[in-house]
């Protein structure tokens, strides 16, 4: 049998809890995976938590040898020497930036099967001169890919974003006919690649109570229930537009598998709210398989050897699931 392809973890900003969490990961279970990033930054941080790893640094993911033990790292930045923890930084923005477009040439090019990033700090990257929002975009754009979604899940609930990073206003803009059929459609994809043979996908409504018929706004009624329509038309199991604040109890009870939010903080709240342990970003779109924690970088505690990794862990564990399926492996238990 084929073995799961090699997975690589971007290793986030180098002043936030990025490198500690990758490191509590592989030292709690050996992984498939190398770490695209900074090898003093990761050699310092496996000394700092006295983990008794080894650290390898690796030229192509080729040379990987995936002992248990040792995280191998393929050097992609900048850095000479660790920067201050907690701070933001030029430096560690840039750093994370080039792990990530390293990251992208080796997915695109079969090197790698996925990858899971650790989290980026949009200030530094502004700060280097990086004028991107976050991870979803720069993949996006370095992709390839026509089309992408966010795709927020836990255990009990997935949501797919019609609008990402962008003003509430915008994304009001932005949810146009187009949007909506390409996350119904992309929510559906992400469903079957979860292990659902046909999806229940929910379309939550943008305005209180989906618009209460038109008398709280017409979006719904002239473009959110066209496009559920049209998806219908597709052979989709689609269905609403829902209350945005009744939709997701639905679903954690078991009457839909995927829900489609309008914008942001509508998809992400219910997520974080069950626990950033458990919640993980799936890129939906892309040629390779993309995941992530969903927390930030949280300066607040960097260096101090106390974040959490439980999320990572799950991300990974999502990453593997999802490879497989596009490897036609059997696939493992969902997280």
């Amino acid at each position: 049998m084929t073995a799961p392809a090699v997975l690589a973890i971007t290793m986030g900003d180098a002043s936030g809890i990025g490198p500690e969490i990758i490191a509590k990961a592989l030292a709690q279970a050996p992984e498939r995976a190398v770490v695209y990033g900074s090898f003093a930054v990761m050699a310092d941080t496996v000394r700092r938590l006295g983990l008794g790893l080894a650290v390898r640094p690796l030229a192509s993911p080729a040379q990987a040898r995936l002992d248990a033990g040792t995280i191998e790292v393929i050097e992609c930045t900048r850095i000479t020497e660790p920067p201050p923890p907690g701070r933001i930084s030029a430096v560690s923005g840039q750093a994370a930036f080039d792990a990530i477009i390293a990251a992208i040439a080796a997915a695109r090019s079969g090197q790698v099967g996925g990858i899971v990033t650790a989290p980026i700090h949009k200030e530094a990257m502004a700060s280097a001169g990086i004028r991107y929002p976050g991870h979803t975009e720069i993949l996006a754009d370095y992709s390839g890919a026509k089309r992408v979604a966010m795709m927020l899940a836990n255990d009990e609930i997935r949501t797919v974003l019609v609008t990402i990073h962008t003003s509430l206003r915008k994304a009001i803009e932005g949810g146009d006919f187009d949007a909506q059929m390409s996350a119904i459609r992309l929510a559906h994809e992400g469903g079957r690649a979860l292990g659902f043979a046909a999806p229940r996908v929910a379309v939550a409504g943008l305005n209180p109570h989906a618009g209460e018929g038109g008398l709280f706004g017409d979006e719904e009624i002239r473009i959110i229930r066209p496009a559920i329509e049209a998806a219908r038309a597709e052979g989709i199991d689609a269905s609403g537009p829902y209350p945005g604040d009744t939709v997701y109890m639905q679903a954690r009870q078991g009457r839909f598998d995927v829900v489609v939010a309008q914008y942001h903080d509508q998809g992400l709240i219910p997520v974080k709210y069950l626990g950033l342990d458990q919640g993980v970003n799936i890129t939906l779109g892309l040629p390779f398989v993309r995941t992530s924690p969903d927390h930030g970088t949280a300066f607040d505690i960097a260096g101090r050897g106390i974040a959490e990794h439980a999320s990572l862990v799950t991300a990974l564990q999502y990453a593997r699931r999802l490879v497989a399926a596009r490897q036609g492996l059997p696939l493992e238990r969902t997280p």
